[in-house]
């Protein structure tokens, strides 16, 4: 199979205006959409469309037949609600980038699926291939704890070869591979020690024997924020399945957690605070909005 496991280490690193660093360690699904039934008949603890320890149910992702909210300009006629994931994936490729070839693409999502019912992913990644293997692109699906949702795209204008991003500690595979890059305005509330307006800067090394993300926030020049995800393949079996789930146990619930308590440390450094109803309209092309966002930017 394609699917696998990265098992990674998640670093956030705060450099303005105050030092504030953590690292924490998790594990990931990476996801061949094509073989989501293969993976409910072979996983005891996986399940497509039904509950259990792990449970994948496709209307948690890319919601593109909903509303979205706020949108700069009208957007393209949404894929119908029953369609599947991949399908979502590449009708929004498609609208984005109609150049590609999309005949026989392959889509591998990064994430965590629900566990014991719960779902909670900052950020989950689509990788896309054509039918040769050749990446095309990537999508990078932004959470924030209001649940709401926005991608952001990466399209082949983006894509770069590896070795023009890894740092030298970076591993060899990991080098080797090809990579998107792209620097865009956010325009969504994350975090509340962070404004809405600052850019993210997106290196996304597609995947292999090492997962390696990076994902920065910019204030005009200065990097004051950083994020990273790295890690190495692990076969996608039932027993290794099974060790993760008691090395890293209630794992959604875990990460949540840890959210919260350093946003707490954030603000006990008196980091300044940004209220997400402050800035209503620069909150922009998202899904699923918060109440807290008024209704009538809705666009349809």
């Amino acid at each position: 199979m394609n699917s696998c496991l990265y098992e990674c280490s998640v670093l956030h690193a705060r450099f303005s205006p105050r030092k504030h660093r953590f690292v924490y360690r998790i594990f990931l699904f990476a996801i061949d959409l094509d073989e989501l039934p293969e993976l409910h008949r072979r996983l005891p603890l996986f399940s497509f469309g039904r509950r259990n320890l792990y449970s994948f149910r496709e209307s948690d992702y890319l919601p593109t037949a909903e509303p979205l909210h706020n949108a700069p300009v009208t957007p393209p006629a949404a894929p119908a609600a029953a369609s599947s994931l991949k399908q979502r994936v590449l009708a929004h490729l498609a609208t984005h980038s109609p150049q590609l070839d999309l005949t026989g693409a392959r889509v591998v999502l990064v994430t965590l699926p629900r566990i014991f019912g719960y779902l909670f992913n900052p950020v989950s990644f689509y990788f896309c291939y054509d039918r040769t293997g050749a990446p095309l692109a990537a999508l990078a699906e932004v959470t924030n704890t209001f649940k709401e949702m926005k991608p952001y795209l990466l399209g082949p204008e983006t894509r770069v070869a590896a070795s023009d991003v890894s740092s030298p500690t970076s591993p060899p595979s990991a080098q080797r591979e090809a990579a998107f890059h792209r620097r865009t305005p956010k325009h969504f509330y994350v975090s509340p020690f962070s404004d809405v307006d600052v850019a993210f800067d997106f290196t996304l090394r597609t995947p292999g024997d090492h997962l390696s993300i990076q994902i920065d926030d910019y204030v005009g020049s200065d990097r004051t924020l950083t994020s990273t995800l790295a890690g190495p393949r692990r076969a996608l079996t039932a027993g290794r399945l099974a060790w993760f789930s008691l090395k890293y146990p209630a794992l959604t619930l875990r990460i949540i957690a840890l959210i919260h308590w350093h946003a707490a440390l954030l603000w006990l450094k008196r980091i300044p605070w940004f209220a997400k109803a402050a800035r209503p309209a620069d909150q922009r092309a998202l899904y699923r909005p918060h109440s807290s966002l008024a209704p009538t930017t809705d666009a349809a």
